[in-house]
């Protein structure tokens, strides 16, 4: 029985191998790469089920996974063999997403520009012929456009040749967060054009660092405003997306006063005085986008009850005066040694027991590993600094500034954001002070 079971473990292990055989030989290579992933898996899940198994057996089992991926003979039977075929397909369909990936978001991109899901939502299911004299298009064009968009699930075929939106087509309606960042996304592509020479660089991609100019600025807080701008529009399109599963898991009316660090033109401490009318709420960020911050806060009425502070939080101490401080996607813009100096300033900013809450997309987390370790882990390296954490990771950090009971909250999409919370502990946290006020200079930023 237990070789029956070895041996299904293995065919389990190659067929994304042997699926690529059947669906594309141009991706042949890659596909054993995938299935000797799925095979050093399902061997350790093999050792687990069998503790008698010694290192030494466990070993000699994974290489003999591997000497039967890297067979052609093998994969071809695999991929014949009734039982194992289904696999194999789906193992096939999964890889060559991977393969057209680019090609499936410039569907998206052109989907977004056209507006045709706002357009949909408005007028309804419509005709290709309808929808390119719309847009000046070739009806052949459009025609390609819409059956990849159906293929894609962002559309879908109605009576009479017309097209509706499609299952991950509604979402994108009345979403201009999301419309933003595909938009945004021609920066990143244009640095990933040759991902290995990014890699040995170390990042600082050319688009990307000219977009963020903050990365690779000596003094950020010198920046003229033209040049936080567009970034700052880009983070005040994109925040509803965070905001929304920040204030669904964390109830700010326990708290009399809230700071939000890096906050970019408010949109956060806005929605958080909403919610809780008696906050107040200050805001921290760099002068020029300060600046921003006032002018879109005193348009909403906002001016008397949000304060906009600006400076730096490498080089400037934090308002003080707040029993909850806040970070929406700031850490991870940092390295460790940067990451630790703003967490060291922020808890010498809040009282014995005060709160911070931390909310950024977080490596490793279930069901969203891709987003966390492969995009923002791509997407920080064109930056040009940052790295993408695990909860653990920023628990870590979290504790050598001097928080204490460091928990994570539920969040309903962690495929967008997690959220952690911790207490300041009543001892110093590690920085200088500088003329009897904690400073948060700690380390220079880069």
């Amino acid at each position: 029985m237990a070789d029956a079971a070895n041996a299904a473990n293995a065919a389990d292990a190659v067929s994304g191998a042997a699926s690529v055989s059947a669906a594309s030989a141009s991706a042949s290579a890659t596909a054993t790469a995938t299935a000797t992933a799925n095979a050093n898996a399902n061997a350790n899940a093999n050792a687990n089920a069998a503790p008698a198994l010694g290192p030494g057996l466990q070993e000699r089992w994974r290489n003999w996974v591997q000497r039967r991926v890297g067979s052609p003979a093998f994969r071809r039977w695999a991929a014949g063999f009734l039982l194992t075929r289904p696999l194999v397909r789906r193992r096939a369909a999964q890889l060559f997403d991977l393969v057209a990936g680019f090609v499936y978001t410039q569907v998206l991109l052109a989907c977004v520009r056209l507006d045709l899901f706002e357009q949909l939502a408005q007028g309804g299911a419509q005709t290709a012929a309808v929808l390119a004299r719309r847009h000046a298009l070739p009806l052949r064009s459009m025609q390609r456009l819409l059956d990849a968009a159906v293929s894609l699930r962002l559309l879908a075929r109605r009576r009479g040749g017309r097209y509706a939106l499609g299952a991950l087509g509604a979402p994108m309606v009345g979403n201009p967060a999301l419309a933003a960042m595909v938009e945004h996304h021609a920066a990143l592509y244009a640095d990933l054009r040759d991902p290995v020479a990014l890699l040995r660089a170390e990042g600082a991609g050319s688009a990307m660092s000219a977009y963020w100019p903050y990365a690779a600025y000596p003094r950020a807080e010198d920046l003229p405003a033209r040049a936080v701008a567009e970034y700052s529009a880009l983070m005040t399109a994109s925040q509803p997306m965070v905001i929304d599963e920040v204030l669904g898991a964390y109830p700010l009316q326990r708290h009399r006063c809230l700071l939000d660090i890096g906050g970019g033109e408010g949109r956060f401490v806005a929605a958080a005085a909403a919610q809780a009318p008696s906050l107040r709420c200050l805001l921290f960020d760099l002068p020029p986008v300060a600046g921003l911050a006032r002018r879109r806060l005193a348009g909403q009425g906002l001016a008397d009850r949000i304060q906009v502070h600006g400076g730096s939080f490498f080089d400037d101490a934090l308002p003080l005066g707040a029993d909850i401080v806040t970070l929406l996607r700031v850490l991870f813009d940092h390295d460790d040694a940067h990451a630790l100096a703003i967490l060291r300033a922020v808890h010498a900013a809040l009282p014995p027991g005060g709160t911070v809450l931390v909310a950024e997309p977080m490596a490793q987390a279930d069901g969203a590993q891709a987003m966390g370790d492969a995009y923002f882990g791509f997407y920080l390296l064109a930056m040009g600094r940052g790295q993408p954490r695990s909860a653990a990771d920023l628990t870590t950090l979290l504790q050598q500034a001097g928080f204490t009971a460091v928990r994570a909250l539920r969040t309903r999409l962690p495929l967008q954001t997690g959220v952690l919370v911790a207490r300041a502990g009543a001892g110093e946290s590690g920085g200088p002070v500088v003329a009897g006020k904690r400073s948060a200079k700690t380390v220079k930023s880069s």
